[in-house]
């Protein structure tokens, strides 16, 4: 029999919740032990939670989570990791080669019905997506497999100012995909404390001997928006915003990172937003402002003095620009 026949003889008869040993596998299946050691390395090199009891009684089992649940996907199951990969190819996504064949295992042990109902589902999805160079996949590789091994990284990064890469050591506690761009979180040697930098602004990455734990229940994500978007979601300070509009206006908003997750309630015509404070008066009008009259601010009123006073503040920007055009048409 061929090695992956033997796995998945060797995975079946574990899976009766018998526990065998190394010699009473090579009987069941008259193959030499040594082939039954070499197959239970493989499966649990694959991701097979394979145990090894000793003792009078022992042998090999495998977890009893793993022994009920089935070995296949049924077909939801399968669109749906399809799709999944639609949108991580697309978005730069640095194990993509695993990931096809991850993908080609579907496709491989599937029927003919089966296989043409998937590329009907893989075919009838599209994301459109700013291209991510290999460079970038490469990157984002070591960022993350140095993440998970708690593995410190010298870093040459380039802020863009025209200034010049400057060298770190750091410490990659996690990477995240945010509109469009990737980002690493971590804890920068350089400053001496948790910074995110993008990923596309790494000039280079090498491995280094430093050792790190990375802080429990530390949220990456959480980090991230704070830098981008401070005081936006600080529970200590929240407001209400109550907002009426058209339906598909609002589901709109709710697109919007900020606005969904600041999202409380929805009625039809209205939804009501819990958001920090300070961010009513810096950024959040100029979320609100590419939405013109399609939308009301019912509450706060400081958000619509804010909207007005930045409605002004443009008024009068573009006005001046408009008597400057003027002027150097008369001179010319």
């Amino acid at each position: 029999m061929s090695k992956s026949t033997n796995m998945l003889s060797i995975l079946w008869l574990l899976r009766s919740g018998r526990r065998m040993t190394a010699q009473q596998l090579a009987d069941e299946l008259e193959i030499h032990i040594r082939t039954v050691y070499r197959c239970i390395d493989a499966l649990c090199a694959t991701g097979v939670p394979i145990v090894a009891d000793s003792g009078p009684g022992g042998g090999y089992r495998v977890l009893e989570r793993f022994a009920d649940s089935p070995l296949l996907f049924d077909g939801e199951e399968q669109k749906a990791l399809l799709h999944a990969s639609a949108f991580a190819e697309e978005a730069g996504y640095p194990f993509g080669e695993a990931l096809a064949r991850a993908v080609d295992k579907l496709k491989r042990y599937a029927n003919a019905m089966q296989l043409e109902r998937m590329e009907r589902h893989r075919d009838g999805l599209t994301v459109i997506h700013p291209p991510v160079d290999e460079r970038q996949r490469e990157l984002l590789r070591v960022l993350e497999e140095a993440g998970a091994e708690g593995r410190s990284v010298r870093m040459a990064y380039d802020k863009g100012r025209g200034e010049g890469p400057t060298e770190r050591e750091y410490d990659p506690y996690g990477i995240v995909h945010w509109k469009g761009a990737w980002y690493t979180v971590g804890y920068c040697g350089l400053r001496g404390q948790l910074r995110s930098f993008r990923v596309d602004r790494i000039v280079r990455l090498e491995s280094s001997e430093r050792r790190f734990a990375r802080p429990p229940e530390f949220s990456a994500k959480a980090h991230l928006m704070g830098e981008l978007l401070p005081g936006a979601l600080d529970a200590d300070a929240l407001t209400s915003v109550v907002l009426q509009g058209n339906d598909m206006v609002l589901d709109m908003l709710s697109q919007h990172w900020l606005f969904g997750h600041a999202l409380v309630s929805r009625e039809p015509g209205q939804a009501e937003y819990r958001i920090g404070t300070s961010a009513l008066q810096t950024y959040v009008p100029y979320f609100l402002l590419p939405y013109g009259k399609t939308l009301t601010i019912r509450e706060p009123a400081a958000l619509v003095e804010r909207l007005a006073d930045v409605c002004s503040e443009l008024t009068e920007h573009y006005r001046t620009m408009m008597k400057e055009q003027g002027s150097d048409t008369n001179e010319r």
